[in-house]
């Protein structure tokens, strides 16, 4: 059924669209002065689609962490282009990006590197609004206390430390300064890979809660097929820099073209029984 809704979702103009997109990096070798060149990305073409879940799958150095840094702007790509909302922003100054960035945040894999020790959760969220001058004094800690609250977390806890908080909690503070200057779409870089099953789970049974409230487009990037079974909308794979199967979840995982992608599968790890025990309301 989520499915069936986003595509039928799929009929409006792509939130953000991609063509041609390519980037390189160029390293040293360890005992020499040679050059290499790396191919991060090569040549990708995508659209994702409004108020969807899109999935980018793929192994470690598939390039798609540097595809969504590029898609978040903290990356420059060396060649194509990115839309957003019927927008090239790809080659537009730093300065003229000021008004697109709210509009799209990334959470980081790992929370406790992404999130600064010194401050509280309340002041941790608060920092975007303050930043972009949303909110001041009072309205500040009240504003944290509401989003700790919808992402689950208590107030109550408003003045901790990041890493007095769990792995779980910490992707849940991550997510709340994420939501802060209620973006329209959110960059999840494998921010469920260190986190046990069932946080998973209630993680991304969180991730569907928000999108109904607020209308969120998610891109979800992990090198699980698996993991995105119950809320993708739509699958990406990426091998070797370039996209190499696209479709709906039902295409993708039911009748898998591409070679990659039919390996992907072979050596996944199934998320059924932790969705079940999210549902009756078990685990922690």
């Amino acid at each position: 059924m989520r499915t069936e809704q986003a595509v039928k979702r799929a009929t409006k103009p792509a939130l953000v669209r991609v063509g041609g997109l390519s980037k390189q990096y160029v390293q040293r070798g360890a005992f020499s002065r040679r050059k290499f060149v790396i191919d991060a990305v090569r040549g990708v073409d995508l659209e994702i689609q409004p108020q969807c879940l899109t999935a980018l799958v793929g192994e470690s150095g598939s390039g798609k962490s540097t595809l969504a840094r590029c898609l978040a702007m903290l990356e420059r790509p060396d060649k194509g282009e990115i839309w957003f909302e019927g927008e090239e922003i790809s080659r537009r100054r730093r300065k003229e990006l000021a008004s697109i960035r709210p509009k799209i945040q990334m959470v980081f894999q790992d929370s406790a590197g992404a999130l600064n020790p010194r401050l509280s959760a309340a002041e941790i969220i608060a920092e975007p609004l303050e930043i972009q001058r949303r909110a001041s004094g009072h309205e500040l800690r009240r504003r944290a206390c509401e989003l700790m609250e919808e992402v689950g977390l208590s107030p109550g806890w408003a003045d901790r430390r990041a890493l007095q908080f769990s792995g779980g909690q910490r992707q849940r503070l991550a997510l709340a300064r994420a939501i802060a200057l209620q973006p329209s779409f959110l960059i999840l870089d494998e921010s469920l890979s260190k986190l046990d099953l069932i946080t998973q789970a209630q993680i991304l049974q969180l991730l569907s809660d928000l999108q109904a409230t607020h209308a969120f487009t998610y891109l979800l990037i992990c090198h699980d097929l698996t993991l995105v079974r119950r809320v993708a909308d739509f699958v990406l794979v990426m091998h070797q820099g370039e996209i190499v199967e696209r479709g709906t979840r039902q295409e993708v995982l039911a009748s898998p073209q591409h070679a990659h992608t039919r390996h992907l599968l072979s050596s996944v790890r199934h998320l059924e029984s932790a969705f079940r025990d999210v549902q009756r309301g078990e685990g922690s």
